[in-house]
């Protein structure tokens, strides 16, 4: 499917997919919702000394250069494995052009971005001492046949209900949490009524946060 960059209203930019009408990121601002869903109310929420991530899906790698830009203001002494699955990777060209980089102070970061996409997919890399990232390409729906440690917070970042339903409804939630951890987070941009009454039937604390720039909620998880 045919996609353009633009730029969102942070100055960070995302891809657009003509086909679908719809965006990869926020158009009110790509960093500052992956920021505020992801990091404000993902990770810094997480306080095990070993933190297995589970992204759905990769799409851009800004997910994963905010997680390692938080991960590098701490004192390190605590280790995250990255699992990122994602069907159709961008282009080398889209990924240069997205520049995430360029929004962060620590001139490291630039390197990091380079790293994360040029990681090898299936393979498990330390992108930075501390930081592991395994890159899968394959279908959501695929999840339940991955072979991944028991996860302690889950990104589900798909695209939206309105263009891609199937990812919003029971199975697929179902196999997410078939591989997370007793009082695993999941994390979330969606506040649909909907979605949050599937977590709960598949036994979630679910509660509603104050959403990112330009939405008024989302939803926190957590798996008893």
């Amino acid at each position: 499917m045919k996609r353009e960059i633009r730029t969102t209203n942070d100055g960070s930019k995302t891809l657009f997919i003509n086909d679908l009408n719809e965006n990869y990121h926020s158009h009110h601002g790509a960093l500052q919702e992956a920021e505020h869903v992801f990091i404000k109310n993902g990770l810094n929420l997480v306080n095990n000394y070993e933190i297995n991530i589970l992204e759905l899906g990769f799409g851009t790698g800004l997910n994963v250069l905010v997680t390692i830009n938080e991960y590098l203001k701490t004192d390190k002494n605590h280790i995250i494995n990255y699992f990122t699955l994602e069907k159709y990777p961008i282009s080398e060209a889209e990924i240069e052009d997205l520049g995430y980089y360029s929004h962060f102070d620590n001139p490291e970061l630039k390197n990091i971005y380079q790293k994360i996409h040029q990681a090898n997919w299936e393979t498990s890399i330390e992108i930075i001492k501390g930081f592991n990232l395994k890159k899968i390409q394959c279908d959501f729906f695929e999840l339940e046949n991955i072979n991944l440690p028991k996860i302690n917070l889950v990104y589900y970042d798909c695209f939206g209900a309105r263009v891609q339903p199937d990812l919003w409804e029971k199975p697929l939630f179902e196999m997410v949490s078939d591989k997370m951890d007793v009082n695993g987070l999941l994390t979330t941009y969606s506040s649909k009524g909907s979605v949050r009454r599937i977590l709960k039937e598949l036994n979630f604390e679910v509660e509603k946060k104050q959403g990112p720039p330009g939405k008024r909620e989302m939803i926190n998880a957590i798996k008893l």
